[in-house]
């Protein structure tokens, strides 16, 4: 599968309701990238029960 952005081959494949999609290893971090900065993700990190064990 390639990814959605370019012609890459796809590093993570996600599929919801049998549509799949994906994206390289370079998309995929410019997309965790702006989640990150989203206001979005702070207003579900408080939601999440995340273990950041180091």
């Amino acid at each position: 599968m390639e990814c959605h952005y370019c012609e890459d081959g796809a590093d993570v494949v996600v599929e919801k309701d049998g549509i799949r999609v994906g994206v390289c290893e370079e998309h995929f971090r410019d997309q965790m990238d702006e989640l990150a900065e989203s206001e979005w993700i702070e207003e579900i990190q408080d939601q999440l029960d995340v273990d950041r064990a180091e």
